[in-house]
């Protein structure tokens, strides 16, 4: 490293560390319910990628694909631009020639919750797949085993299911349910990173998992995903339809890894056509940047630290709320240890307040709050026109639209925030109620 260099690094890290941080002040200071937590190693990482100029996927993206799959024990990462991106590249990959008969078809069924988030279900209807929705219990904001179990129909091909705010589904009763059923299993862990059930990481269950890197998530790159597999066949799909259906598999900037780049014949391209320039995927380019990789790689070294913070951050909601009359509170799923997205609040019926009423109350005094991203679904102007089935009715789906509210646990939140938000929600409770 450069006098010069060294120079600008100590400068980005002195910079970060004078930004004003002013005090939290009640009803004046903003109380997100989500948010990136950034430190002075994360400014100097994006600042050092920055001076190298790399301004594509390189050593740092490479490096980081390599630790997170080893974080999660898992053979393969790849990197992509959103987690938007990976869930499509990953139901894109299922739908793969090389997977001969095994493929996804246009008409074949995958089994999702109804109250989701459109980046799970878009894939699916992009696909030409056929969304088949089923309910979520009130309280975890999961479907059980038994919801999915009835949805499968003879067109079933795939499960593809989020963990609901960080809280697992029942994962591994899925994974052996998709295998006993012959069903590709997707698994959208991209509000869970860090979650457990059994003992075991959520995003190893499944034939592929997703993350995103959104700063809402659990670390950031800004923007960006991943798509994970221990399987090598799929992970040579998700690289070649990340990087524009292409055969080649060589890293960019390098040439001829397989040492026979100009001694194939594939299609009905004259042998000897060059392999850099051959596609065997209808693909993408969904490629993650240096920058990227370098600020996720930072965020990863705090990943245990942030997820400590979030499960500390819930149970103080969780215990500060317990008497408060007119919400039902959320819960884990049995068996699970989540590290939480967000803190669910469903009003009841005989609350003698509105959810709309509670969220104005708390907006009103800077703490924000977020929908239970689409609530049902179908009930959306987007998926008027779309095919799909729904399994019985989606009765709690349609609680969770009315109903069902989240706010913050993120690492940024101070004691202080946390009690101002239970004291909030106490005295509106118990003043409405």
């Amino acid at each position: 490293m450069t006098d010069t260099k060294a120079l600008v690094l100590e400068l980005a890290r002195k910079y970060h560390k004078e930004q004003e941080t002013r005090a939290f002040e009640p009803g004046v200071t903003p109380i997100l319910s989500s948010g990136a937590v950034l430190d002075e190693e994360d400014r100097g990482a994006l600042v050092e990628a920055a001076l190298e100029m790399r301004i594509a996927a390189g050593v740092r993206t490479r490096k980081f694909e390599s630790e997170f799959a080893r974080y999660f024990r898992l053979r393969k990462a790849h990197m992509v631009n959103s987690g938007s991106s990976a869930n499509l590249l990953a139901v894109s990959a299922l739908t793969s020639p090389k997977l001969k008969e095994l493929r996804l078809r246009p008409g074949d069924e995958a089994i999702t919750v109804g109250a989701g988030f459109p980046t799970t279900i878009n894939p699916l209807v992009q696909n030409g797949l056929t969304p088949v929705f089923v309910d979520v219990e009130l309280g975890t904001y999961n479907a059980s085993l038994a919801q999915i179990e009835a949805a499968i129909s003879p067109r079933t091909r795939l499960i593809m299911i989020a963990h609901a705010l960080g809280n697992p589904f029942p994962v591994a009763e899925v994974a052996e349910l998709a295998r006993r059923h012959d069903l590709f299993f997707i698994e959208d862990n991209c509000d869970a990173v860090g979650s457990t059930y059994g003992g075991k990481l959520t995003g190893t269950f499944g034939d592929l998992s997703t993350v995103s890197f959104y700063p809402a998530h659990h670390i950031t790159a800004g923007e960006g995903g991943c798509v994970l597999t221990s399987s090598l066949e799929l992970a040579r799909i998700v690289e070649s339809m990340r990087d524009w259906g292409r055969d080649c598999w060589c890293e960019p900037g390098t040439d001829n890894t397989c040492l026979k780049r100009f001694d194939y014949q594939l299609g009905t391209l004259p042998a000897g056509y060059d392999h850099k320039y051959i596609f065997s995927h209808v693909g993408y380019n969904l490629k993650a940047t240096d920058l990227q990789g370098a600020l996720a790689l930072s965020q990863l070294k705090k990943v245990d630290d942030f997820g400590a913070a979030r499960r500390h951050n819930w149970q103080r909601l969780r215990d500060g709320l317990a008497e408060v009359p007119g919400l039902l509170l959320p819960r884990a799923t049995p068996g699970s240890d989540p590290s939480w997205f967000g803190f669910a609040l469903t009003v009841l019926p005989d609350a003698g307040f509105t959810r709309r009423d509670l969220v104005d109350f708390l907006e009103g005094r800077r703490i924000g709050t977020r929908r239970l991203f689409g609530g049902n679904i179908t009930r959306h102007p987007a998926y008027q026109d779309v095919r799909y089935r729904i399994v019985d009715e989606l009765v709690n789906c349609d609680i969770v639209t009315e109903d069902t509210f989240w706010i913050g646990v993120y690492p940024g939140l101070t004691k202080e925030m946390l009690d101002y938000v239970v004291e909030s929600i106490t005295e509106f409770c118990t003043r409405k109620g």
